[in-house]
């Protein structure tokens, strides 16, 4: 079995589509927060950085 197929099968087993997809698109809010942030206020954590 080449390395790709146990890849695609490992992934599968773990997360279906609509979790990987969820995953992203919270992952994406968080990167836009960050970004509204430093925008807002010239510190990406505010206060601390």
């Amino acid at each position: 079995m080449p390395i790709s197929d146990f890849l695609k099968e490992t992934i599968n087993d773990c997360m279906t589509n609509k979790a990987e997809s969820l995953n992203g698109r919270i992952a994406m809010v968080g990167i836009l927060a960050l970004m509204v942030t430093y925008l807002a206020t010239g510190d990406i954590i505010p206060g601390v950085f």
